[in-house]
């Protein structure tokens, strides 16, 4: 098993101590660092920063949200980035939710499967650069219909330097965890169990078997989101953790309509959910927060104290998870490191 550095999105401001990370996580052997973006920070735009400083990290997007780019101006994104890194540009790419893509970038949020294929295949022939390139989908028109009537065909004017740069999906659902099997390169996965994975082995097993599917179990990427909290006291180790579950359980997405949310349930946990939510909608957070039991934590995070998280990693290497991608100090970084890669 593989290690990334994740970054994430950014709070009110950059994270100070970035640059240190992504040195760190470069000298440990770190396979890769990830950026994201919510509706605040770019994405590209602090990868190629803090990336510029590294040699041979990984460079990938976790996510590139597709609301907030045409399918051309992702590809002319990932040619760039690709170049510049001299052929490390992963590109992560996922839908999103409703309320962000509706009510940050102000476009429909529909049909998101059929969406993200339509996408997908755009920018594979962008980069492929063998023609140029018309499309007639439910979803994106190349050239623009109407208009001026002057807009026709083209093809990329700079050569990509890998005509097939990596693309994975961001995934909770199973239908969509399908389609990154069938049509990725590998998967983003969020919130995973490594204990109670038959789901998502159902899952990946079904888009691996469609006709035309890319890889095979053998050679497709699962790369996962671990949140790792290391202190003697396991609760308080938790403590550090639980906001944060209980904001995606509880506070991401419509109170209905929230995929976060959606994967704790099919672990099992749809009455404590229920409950963080009904907590968190009410704006009692801290109880919302208290209400996030130990194993909800555990199932899909690393706490305690150095020699329980040595143990809890033999799962994560049993598991379908190819690379986990960490947060935290240098410290843990440095722990990460021992307990994953020194063997």
């Amino acid at each position: 098993m593989k290690l990334g550095l994740m970054l994430g999105y950014w709070g009110a401001g950059p994270p100070a101590d970035a640059p240190e990370l992504v040195a760190e996580a470069e000298r440990l052997g770190f396979d890769s660092m990830w950026v994201a973006e919510s509706w605040g920070n770019d994405v590209l735009t602090p990868l190629a920063w803090w990336g510029a400083g590294t040699s041979r990290l990984r460079l990938g997007t976790s996510i590139m949200q597709l609301a907030a780019r045409t399918p051309a101006a992702a590809a002319m994104a990932a040619l760039t980035m690709d170049h510049l890194s001299g052929g490390r540009f992963v590109m992560g790419l996922g839908v999103s939710g409703p309320q962000v893509v509706e009510g940050w970038y102000g476009v429909p949020y529909d049909k998101p499967l059929a969406r993200t294929r339509e996408y997908v295949d755009i920018i594979r022939r962008i980069l492929a650069r063998e023609e140029p390139v018309e499309v007639r989908g439910q979803h994106y028109t190349l050239p623009y219909p109407g208009g001026t009537g002057l807009g026709k065909p083209l093809r990329s004017i700079t050569h990509p330097l890998r005509p097939d740069v990596p693309i994975f999906l961001a995934a909770e659902g199973p239908k969509n965890v399908a389609l990154a099997a069938e049509i990725a390169d590998g998967w983003l996965a969020v919130f995973y169990s490594p204990g109670n994975e038959a789901v998502y082995r159902q899952a990946l097993a079904e888009g691996f078997a469609r006709p035309g599917a890319r890889h095979t179990a053998s050679d497709f990427e699962v790369t996962c989101s671990v949140s790792v909290a290391i202190d003697d006291d396991v609760e308080a180790a938790a403590d550090t953790l639980r906001p944060h579950l209980a904001l995606y359980i509880g506070g991401m997405g419509a109170r209905d309509l929230n995929f976060h949310r959606q994967v704790f349930d099919r672990l099992g946990y749809e009455a404590e959910c229920t409950k963080i939510r009904d907590l968190y909608l009410a704006g009692k957070k801290r109880e919302a927060e208290a209400a996030v039991p130990l194993p909800l934590v555990e199932e899909v995070a690393l706490v305690g104290p150095v020699a329980k998280i040595r143990d809890d990693l033999a799962r994560w290497r049993e598991s379908a998870v190819t690379t986990m991608t960490v947060t935290g100090d240098v410290a843990t970084l440095r722990t990460m490191a021992e307990l994953v890669l020194g063997d």
